[in-house]
C-alpha cells in the first residue's frame, strides 16, 4: 500500500544553526505546519546583516522563500547588556569576531564584564520572529526576556549565551531550563508564539 503523502504546507526554517530549527520547530509544534531545515533544499545565499533585527530577520526569510518558493521563517536575535552599552546586540553571533564559537563568545563576554558589580550586569535577550511568502511579502514580531550575567558558565541545554543569562525572577540560567520552559518563555518563544497566528492565515489564503 502507498504511503499517504502529508498535506500540510511545509514552512523553511531560514537559518543553517540547527540549535535554533530545534528550538523553532518545538514553539510551532501545535500550528499544525510541517517544517523543512535548508539542508533539505538547493544551497541558497543570504543577504548581508546589518543593525537592525528586524530588517535581518525579514531580509532572510524573503530571501529563502523567493529562491525556494516556499513559505520561509527567519528571526535576528542577539544579547543586550546594559554595562556594555546595549553590546553585543544584532552582532551577538559575531561578538568577538567570526571565528570564534560558542563558547568563546561566551568567554570573550565574561571577561568583557570583569570587574563589573552584580548590580550592573543586568541584560535582556531580544528576538524579531519574520516570515515570509514565495512572493517576499513579509510580517514580523518582536519578543524580548530580561535577566543578567552571571560570572561563570551554569548548565548545558540551549546554545550560544544561555549558559551565563540568569532569568528575572527564576533562578536557573536559560541553559537550565527544561526545553519546554525555555519554549514556553523565552525571547525566542515570544515572538514566533506572536508570529504563528499571522504564519497560519497567510498559508490558508495562498
Amino acid at each position: 500500500m502507498p504511503a499517504t503523502r502529508d498535506p500540510r504546507p511545509v514552512v523553511v526554517v531560514a537559518t543553517q544553526n540547527a540549535g535554533k530549527v530545534s528550538e523553532i520547530e518545538a514553539i510551532l509544534t501545535g500550528t499544525g505546519l510541517r517544517f523543512g531545515s535548508l539542508t533539505d533544499f538547493q544551497p541558497v545565499a543570504f543577504p548581508p546583516e546589518g543593525g537592525d533585527y528586524a530588517a535581518n530577520a525579514e531580509a532572510k526569510a524573503r530571501s529563502v522563500a523567493r529562491q525556494l518558493g516556499v513559505f520561509a521563517v527567519a528571526d535576528d536575535s542577539g544579547l543586550e547588556v546594559d554595562a556594555l552599552s546595549g553590546a553585543p546586540g544584532p552582532y551577538s553571533a559575531r561578538f568577538g569576531g567570526p571565528d570564534l564559537d560558542d563558547a568563546a563568545r561566551v568567554r570573550k563576554l565574561l571577561e568583557a564584564l570583569d570587574g563589573v558589580d552584580d548590580a550592573a550586569r543586568g541584560a535582556r535577550f531580544v528576538c524579531v520572529a519574520a516570515l515570509s511568502t514565495p512572493a517576499g511579502e513579509t510580517a514580523s514580531y518582536r519578543g524580548e526576556c530580561a535577566g543578567r550575567i552571571l560570572r561563570r558558565e551554569r548548565g548545558r541545554g540551549g546554545f550560544g549565551y544561555d549558559p551565563v543569562f540568569q532569568l528575572i525572577g527564576q533562578g536557573e540560567t536559560m541553559a537550565e531550563l527544561p526545553a519546554g520552559e525555555k519554549n514556553r518563555v523565552s525571547h525566542r518563544a515570544q515572538a514566533f508564539l506572536c508570529l504563528a497566528p499571522e504564519l497560519e492565515r497567510r498559508i490558508a489564503h495562498a
